[in-house]
């Protein structure tokens, strides 16, 4: 299925991140067309996951550098039961940045992915 709405992230390893978000996130392989890349698919979100220099050209060197995982950058899936989600996150050796937060619009905590990639998970309050 496509969309038109992607988010590519730079990974150390394709398949341990196919791995991470198929396993643990619920996203299911769209294509893997090769080593270096993989589209995954969520709702309307296609995942598109490149090693550097891997497939394609997101994964090629640029004027100014190697592109790299990790940062602060991430996309945001929505949850009902944020705790749980986090208990069974953890329970299958999911890494987070940090402990739940709480803002103004609801809760939220940062999973890693194997690359060091976020995932916000994000439960809204209710009113």
């Amino acid at each position: 299925m496509m969309t038109d709405f992607g988010v590519r992230y730079i990974v150390d390893d394709v398949d341990d991140a196919v791995e991470f978000y198929t396993k643990n996130l619920g996203f299911e392989v769209v294509m893997r067309p090769g080593r270096g890349f993989a589209m995954l698919h969520r709702g309307d979100l296609a995942l598109l996951l490149n090693a550097p220099q891997g497939g394609g050209g997101a994964g090629r060197r640029l004027p100014d550098g190697l592109p790299e995982p990790g940062g602060w950058n991430r996309f945001q899936l929505r949850v009902d039961d944020l705790n749980s989600v986090v208990d069974a996150l953890r329970g299958a050796g999911v890494d987070f940045r940090g402990d739940v937060i709480e803002g103004r619009g609801g809760r939220q905590a940062l999973a890693v992915d194997p690359a060091g990639n976020l995932v916000e998970l994000f439960q809204a309050f209710t009113t």
